[in-house]
């Protein structure tokens, strides 16, 4: 029954023009036109077993602060480079140890990720009952307009109220495209930076 009310509620949304509440609607808390993939496998990423190696104190400050500079979404990989290219003339280009700091690199990113996906869906849920509301003011006008004698003062708090939801509505609608791409573009850059780190250590 809730899965059925919330289609119910996305079809709604759709009326008020522009992307429906849910582009899947075998999901309809998850609003984006991305599939949906609520955890990644680092296995599918890194080919190597992943066994934290002994590390010596200054080793293990220095694979943290790798780690911690790949998680910023801020830098570009580019920019990191150079850190990689004084840690592996530091610290060797051990698979097991480079496979190290790219485990600590997934396990900060995949947390983020796992937060704006839990983002999202608050989000679509949000919108959803935001829909329901409208769906709920447009009714009770319509009731309203064909009464024997209409309350025009309530008619125009209706409409007041209409105008103001459906704006928020519409400029959080504005926004989902930049958010639902922010998980794929956390995906993408773990990828990148397994690729990075293989190239360093097989090379």
């Amino acid at each position: 029954m809730r899965s059925e009310r919330l289609l119910a509620l996305a079809l709604v949304a759709t009326c008020l023009g522009g992307p429906a509440v849910t582009a899947d609607f075998s999901d309809p808390t998850w609003p984006c036109v991305q599939r949906k993939v609520e955890r990644l496998s680092v296995g599918l990423m890194w080919p190597h077993p992943l066994v934290e190696p002994e590390l010596a104190p200054d080793t293990e400050a220095a694979v943290d602060e790798l780690a911690g500079r790949f998680a910023l979404r801020r830098l570009e990989l580019d920019e990191i480079a150079p850190t990689l290219d004084d840690f592996v003339a530091e610290h060797g280009a051990d698979p097991a140890l480079l496979g190290t700091v790219f485990a600590r690199t997934f396990d900060r990113l995949a947390a983020t990720r796992t937060t704006i996906i839990k983002g999202i869906e608050d989000y679509s849920l949000s919108q959803i009952a935001l829909s329901e509301k409208i769906g709920g003011i447009r009714s009770e006008m319509d009731a309203l307009l064909v009464a024997e004698t209409p309350d025009y003062d309530r008619i125009d708090a209706l409409e007041a109220q209409l105008d103001w939801d459906e704006r928020i509505y519409t400029d959080r609608r504005q926004s989902l495209t930049y958010v639902c791409e922010t998980p794929v573009l956390l995906e993408k850059r773990l990828f990148a930076i397994a690729q990075m780190l293989l190239d360093v250590s097989e090379g």
